[in-house]
């Protein structure tokens, strides 16, 4: 009796076959909004009929904030897709974007302290 041969897992071809890719984005046309893989991206509206399932997907997840980085791992497309697609959000308003607060943006903690004991002393 010969042991169970071990098979490899498949990568979906949907996900990996470039012409659904290029489909799902379009002729490019140059328009890219300027996202990073930190900036951030909530739903301002729920999806229509009228938006690819894709673009649907996204507003689905991004009922809470989420960066473009998790996006693109939750729907295992790649970033320059996402891209692609959430620019299309964002030029007909359904989506909003933000760079993340940078923490050195942020005021020192012992300022803040130092506000707080001068206003208790009033």
């Amino acid at each position: 009796m010969s042991p169970p041969r071990r098979e490899r897992r498949k990568a979906d071809p949907a996900v990996s076959d470039p012409e659904r890719l290029y489909v799902i984005t379009g002729a490019p046309d140059g328009r890219r909004a300027a996202l990073d893989l930190v900036t951030m991206v909530v739903a301002q509206a729920e999806p229509s009929p009228m938006v690819q399932p894709e673009q649907a997907a996204i507003l689905r997840l991004c009922k809470a904030p989420l960066s473009v980085a998790e996006i693109s791992a939750y729907l295992s497309l790649p970033f320059s897709v996402v891209t692609s697609l959430l620019t299309e959000l964002l030029a007909t308003e359904l989506i909003e974007s933000r760079a993340p607060i940078v923490r050195a943006a942020l005021p020192d903690r012992s300022l803040l302290e130092a506000v707080m004991h001068g206003l208790q002393k009033l």
